[in-house]
């Protein structure tokens, strides 16, 4: 049996210009993260939205941080008055994820990927961090190369969704893009295998339950209105 390894701490470590609440609490996490990050701590105008409460009525936590992610505690007021916590996953980039809609020929290749927090493998289509420095356009045709080993010969904006807005923060861009070929596959990213179905078969492989995935219905949802399942 291989011995555990244990994991190093995800709680980053303050700067010392926090001053008084420089006591590495995940409380004095939190208040650091609303005088470096505010537009994560605002809210929108109007009835109804849920208003996150401030110190000293009460105070949040950071529950985990890493390079890509952060979760955090949020203390909110509901719109009826009621006061409790909420989660909430956000993004350390500010570059936005990517997923690509890969067309082969007319027929759509999906990808068997096996999802950590799912514990299943799952129908998907291609999906990718955002890199710096790098255009939207330019990361979907990346995604190509590094997860299914070729290029694409047209790459097409199709706007953006959220994935899970109860608990994720970000939205996924979504792109489709016309290849030649697959090549090799990035079985190190958990994909075991391709397929290349009609697009009215994938569709219907959503219908039917056997493609969950929010990102590729949306997707081919947008392709179909797009035009691009002709």
């Amino acid at each position: 049996m291989t011995p555990a390894v244990p994991l190093p701490r995800s709680m980053f470590t303050l700067p010392a210009d926090v001053g008084d609440r420089l006591d590495h609490t995940p409380e004095s996490a939190y208040a650091h993260l609303r005088d470096t990050h505010p537009t994560w701590f605002l809210s929108p105008p109007g009835v109804g939205a849920i208003g996150i409460m401030g110190w000293p009525m009460a105070e949040g936590q950071v529950l985990h941080r890493d390079e890509e992610r952060v979760v955090l505690q949020d203390p909110v007021i509901l719109p009826d008055g009621q006061q409790t916590r909420r989660l909430r996953l956000l993004a350390t980039r500010s570059e936005p994820p990517v997923a690509v809609l890969p067309l082969l020929d007319g027929d759509v290749v999906l990808v068997d990927r096996f999802r950590h927090a799912a514990r299943t493998w799952q129908w998907e289509i291609l999906r990718g961090v955002g890199i710096e420095g790098v255009a939207d356009a330019e990361n979907a045709a990346g995604q190509l190369h590094d997860q299914l080993g070729t290029s694409a010969s047209e790459v097409i904006a199709l706007g953006q969704v959220h994935p899970d807005p109860a608990i994720l923060a970000e939205a996924v861009l979504l792109y489709a893009a016309r290849i030649d070929v697959v090549g090799e596959l990035a079985h190190g990213a958990g994909i075991r295998r391709v397929r290349a179905v009609a697009f009215a078969e994938a569709e219907q492989m959503a219908q039917a339950g056997q493609l969950t995935d929010a990102v590729a219905i949306t997707a081919l949802f947008r392709a179909r209105r797009a035009g691009l399942a002709d």
